[in-house]
Protein backbone atom coordinates (compact mmCIF):
# COMPACT_ATOMS: atom_id res chain seq x y z
CA UNK A 1 0.00 0.00 0.00
CA UNK A 2 1.57 3.27 -1.28
CA UNK A 3 2.13 5.74 2.09
CA UNK A 4 -1.28 8.09 1.91
CA UNK A 5 1.72 11.61 2.34
CA UNK A 6 4.50 11.79 -0.41
CA UNK A 7 7.95 10.75 1.12
CA UNK A 8 10.77 12.52 0.88
CA UNK A 9 14.63 11.45 1.12
CA UNK A 10 16.32 14.52 1.69
CA UNK A 11 20.40 15.27 0.79
CA UNK A 12 20.68 12.88 -1.26
CA UNK A 13 18.92 10.07 1.96
CA UNK A 14 22.65 10.57 3.45
CA UNK A 15 24.27 9.17 0.86
CA UNK A 16 28.05 9.44 1.20
CA UNK A 17 29.69 10.43 -1.90
CA UNK A 18 33.05 8.92 -1.11
CA UNK A 19 31.07 5.33 -1.13
CA UNK A 20 29.59 5.86 -4.31
CA UNK A 21 26.62 3.62 -5.88
CA UNK A 22 28.05 0.80 -4.23
CA UNK A 23 27.12 1.66 -0.86
CA UNK A 24 24.85 -0.54 1.54
CA UNK A 25 21.26 0.79 1.38
CA UNK A 26 22.13 2.20 -1.91
CA UNK A 27 20.50 0.17 -4.05
CA UNK A 28 17.46 -0.61 -1.89
CA UNK A 29 17.34 3.72 -2.35
CA UNK A 30 17.15 3.24 -5.82
CA UNK A 31 14.56 0.61 -6.00
CA UNK A 32 12.19 3.25 -4.06
CA UNK A 33 13.00 5.45 -6.61
CA UNK A 34 12.41 3.78 -9.61
CA UNK A 35 9.00 2.19 -7.99
CA UNK A 36 7.82 5.34 -7.91
CA UNK A 37 7.49 5.23 -4.33
CA UNK A 38 9.56 8.09 -3.04
CA UNK A 39 10.99 11.22 -3.81
CA UNK A 40 14.80 11.75 -3.21
CA UNK A 41 15.95 15.49 -2.62
CA UNK A 42 19.27 16.30 -4.33
CA UNK A 43 20.00 19.28 -2.19
CA UNK A 44 23.03 20.17 -0.21
CA UNK A 45 25.93 17.98 -1.99
CA UNK A 46 28.17 19.29 -0.34
CA UNK A 47 26.57 17.91 2.70
CA UNK A 48 27.31 14.39 1.32
CA UNK A 49 30.33 15.14 -0.71
CA UNK A 50 34.42 15.18 0.42
CA UNK A 51 34.91 16.94 -3.11
CA UNK A 52 34.15 21.46 -2.15
CA UNK A 53 32.80 23.41 -3.53
CA UNK A 54 32.18 21.39 -7.12
CA UNK A 55 31.25 18.40 -5.18
CA UNK A 56 32.32 16.41 -8.33
CA UNK A 57 32.49 13.01 -6.35
CA UNK A 58 28.48 13.37 -5.74
CA UNK A 59 28.12 12.99 -9.77
CA UNK A 60 27.95 9.28 -9.82
CA UNK A 61 25.37 9.36 -6.89
CA UNK A 62 23.34 12.05 -8.92
CA UNK A 63 23.43 10.40 -12.04
CA UNK A 64 22.18 6.80 -10.32
CA UNK A 65 19.16 8.62 -8.92
CA UNK A 66 18.40 10.27 -12.13
CA UNK A 67 18.68 7.42 -13.91
CA UNK A 68 16.06 5.09 -12.01
CA UNK A 69 13.72 7.57 -12.30
CA UNK A 70 13.99 11.83 -13.45
CA UNK A 71 10.20 11.93 -12.07
CA UNK A 72 11.09 10.99 -8.63
CA UNK A 73 14.25 13.47 -8.02
CA UNK A 74 14.00 17.22 -6.61
CA UNK A 75 16.50 19.49 -6.47
CA UNK A 76 17.35 22.12 -3.59
CA UNK A 77 20.55 24.26 -2.20
CA UNK A 78 19.52 23.64 1.69
CA UNK A 79 19.55 27.41 1.93
CA UNK A 80 20.50 29.33 4.54
CA UNK A 81 22.99 26.55 5.24
CA UNK A 82 22.17 25.68 9.05
CA UNK A 83 25.46 24.45 10.35
CA UNK A 84 24.22 21.14 12.35
CA UNK A 85 27.79 19.50 12.73
CA UNK A 86 28.68 18.99 16.24
CA UNK A 87 31.32 21.49 17.72
CA UNK A 88 33.06 20.95 21.55
CA UNK A 89 31.50 23.26 23.38
CA UNK A 90 28.42 23.83 21.30
CA UNK A 91 25.20 22.97 22.86
CA UNK A 92 22.33 22.22 21.23
CA UNK A 93 20.66 25.27 22.02
CA UNK A 94 23.48 27.82 20.89
CA UNK A 95 22.63 29.76 16.97
CA UNK A 96 25.51 27.95 15.02
CA UNK A 97 26.58 30.62 12.37
CA UNK A 98 25.39 29.94 9.20
CA UNK A 99 27.86 27.82 6.52
CA UNK A 100 28.91 30.08 3.48
CA UNK A 101 27.92 28.26 0.76
CA UNK A 102 27.90 29.29 -3.30
CA UNK A 103 24.74 28.11 -4.19
CA UNK A 104 25.28 29.45 -8.37
CA UNK A 105 28.23 26.99 -7.81
CA UNK A 106 25.62 23.85 -6.64
CA UNK A 107 23.46 24.88 -9.08
CA UNK A 108 25.56 24.58 -11.71
CA UNK A 109 26.29 20.55 -10.85
CA UNK A 110 22.65 19.95 -12.05
CA UNK A 111 23.69 20.64 -15.76
CA UNK A 112 26.64 18.00 -14.82
CA UNK A 113 24.07 15.46 -13.25
CA UNK A 114 21.59 16.21 -15.98
CA UNK A 115 23.40 17.12 -18.97
CA UNK A 116 19.72 17.40 -20.93
CA UNK A 117 17.44 20.36 -20.45
CA UNK A 118 13.82 18.79 -20.41
CA UNK A 119 15.59 16.63 -17.83
CA UNK A 120 16.84 19.75 -15.52
CA UNK A 121 12.79 21.16 -16.61
CA UNK A 122 11.53 17.81 -15.09
CA UNK A 123 13.52 18.46 -12.07
CA UNK A 124 13.36 21.74 -11.46
CA UNK A 125 10.27 22.37 -12.24
CA UNK A 126 7.21 19.61 -13.39
CA UNK A 127 8.73 17.24 -10.04
CA UNK A 128 8.31 19.91 -7.02
CA UNK A 129 4.66 20.53 -8.38
CA UNK A 130 3.34 17.12 -7.40
CA UNK A 131 4.47 16.26 -4.01
CA UNK A 132 4.15 19.94 -2.72
CA UNK A 133 1.25 20.70 -4.53
CA UNK A 134 2.66 24.14 -6.91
Amino acid sequence: MPAPLPVVFDHFAGARASLEVSQPGFNVLVKLIRSGKAYVKSSAAYRVSDRGPECSDVTPIAQALIAANRERVLWGTDWPHPDSSRVPGRRPIDVAPLLQIDDGRLFNQLSVWAPDENVRRTILVENPARPYGF
